[in-house]
């Protein structure tokens, strides 16, 4: 079967499911109250046919028309039946949507979607130049809003925080995306904030960080971040109980870079044996080593290691089963990794704040793929104070024995 042929099926199912939308309502029940046979049939015909843009091409559907004379017992106002699986204004599947942020973040200036999508979709329906720039003008009507919204009610209990440089259009040459990502206390992922800063800077840092705190985001109790001194200087000023976890990625790298490559197999390895120990006690007998090895020699890229241990190894008061988690900034890594450094910088039509938007929808739909922290039930208990030594929780009473 076809590509389209498969789109066509599917669509012909999603067709179906809202006839079986118009069974679940049960219309003809509600008919039958008011003297018509329980036997009427409530879908009345289908819609005019639209053509729907997907990833295979062009397809027409036809929604069913219903003749829907529920109303609402309260209210006394009559219902209206609205499908959710073939939305009224739907004209393109959800997939193409998503593209096309991704393509302007490519290079691909709004006149040039029409040629190109048209060679692959087999229409250029719903692609419009105006219909791209009304597009863009609502993402940054979206971002804008998002980055004003009430923080009171999301209270984020981990924190990554990093500085994402793309190759894409920002206001200054030297700007990069400063990106928030957090943990509820549900244990779900969540974006907090993501602007444009300078250099990653303490100033930068500390206005957004005020930015959140002022929309009623409360201390964490531990960020994640790299060793840019920026962020930790503004975190101290703006959320003083959040304790400091530095990423061993980034340290990795780091130090990687004050060493001869010939060394550099050999120190990823007592690293590795660092930050994998089994327990803090362990991890500073492997500091203690790593130190002994390569000390002497290259005495910058052990400072590194020695002159921030407790950053190191602070997820070890944490849950065990959150370790794997707050050792890195990986999360927000692997969600910029489709645009960090396959971006091209475009010279056409655009400005820095649609460029920052399409990063935000980017995110945003990324962000409906993230799952939520291993064993998320220890989330609350970290938020309500719980201790936790080398992974493992200290039951109260044994707190209060001692």
């Amino acid at each position: 079967m076809l590509p389209q042929q498969l789109v066509g099926a599917g669509l012909a199912g999603a067709q179906e499911g809202d006839e079986q939308e118009v069974d679940d309502v049960d219309v003809a029940g509600e008919l039958s109250k008011g003297g018509i046979g329980l036997a009427e049939e409530p879908c009345n015909g289908r819609h005019r046919p639209r053509t729907a843009t997907t990833a295979a091409g062009p397809v027409e559907v036809a929604a069913p028309r219903v003749n829907d004379k529920r109303v609402d017992e309260t209210t006394g106002e009559c219902q209206r039946f609205s499908s959710k699986i073939l939305a009224p204004w739907c004209r393109k599947s959800p997939k193409i949507s998503e593209v096309l942020p991704l393509l302007y973040l490519h290079g691909l200036s709004s006149g040039d979607f029409v040629p190109a999508m048209e060679q692959f979709l087999g229409s250029s329906a719903g692609l419009s130049p105006a219909t791209v720039t009304r597009l863009t003008q609502q993402w940054t009507a979206d971002h804008a809003e998002f980055q004003r919204r009430d923080l009171a009610g999301s209270d984020y209990v981990y924190v990554w925080a990093d500085g994402v440089h793309p190759k894409i259009r920002l206001s200054q040459t030297h700007s990069c995306l400063l990106v928030l990502m957090g943990v509820r206390v549900d244990g779900t992922k969540e974006l907090i904030a993501i602007t444009e800063g300078l250099r990653e800077s303490t100033e930068s840092w500390a206005d957004l960080l005020r930015d959140c705190r002022r929309r009623g985001m409360r201390d964490p109790m531990l960020v994640v971040g790299d060793g840019a001194m920026g962020l930790w200087r503004a975190l101290a000023e703006v959320f003083p109980q959040a304790r400091h976890q530095r990423c061993w990625v980034h340290k990795t790298r780091n130090v990687s870079n004050a060493l001869p490559k010939s060394a550099q197999p050999g120190a990823k390895k007592a690293l590795q044996e660092i930050y994998n120990a089994e327990d803090r006690a362990h991890a500073e007998k492997a500091v203690t080593a790593f130190e002994k090895a390569y000390g002497a020699k290259f005495p910058k890229a052990v400072k590194k290691i020695t002159g921030e241990v407790d950053e190191l190894l602070a997820f070890y008061d944490f849950p065990a089963e959150h370790w794997v988690h707050l050792r890195t900034t990986n999360p927000i890594e692997s969600t910029f990794s489709t645009v960090k450094l396959r971006t091209k910088v475009t010279r056409g039509a655009g400005s820095p704040a649609a460029a920052l938007a399409m990063v935000f929808k980017l995110v945003e739909s990324a962000q409906a793929r993230w799952r939520a922290i291993t064993a998320p039930h220890l989330v609350a208990l970290v938020r309500a104070g719980a201790r936790f030594e080398n992974g493992h929780l200290v039951e109260r009473d044994e707190t209060l024995a001692a």
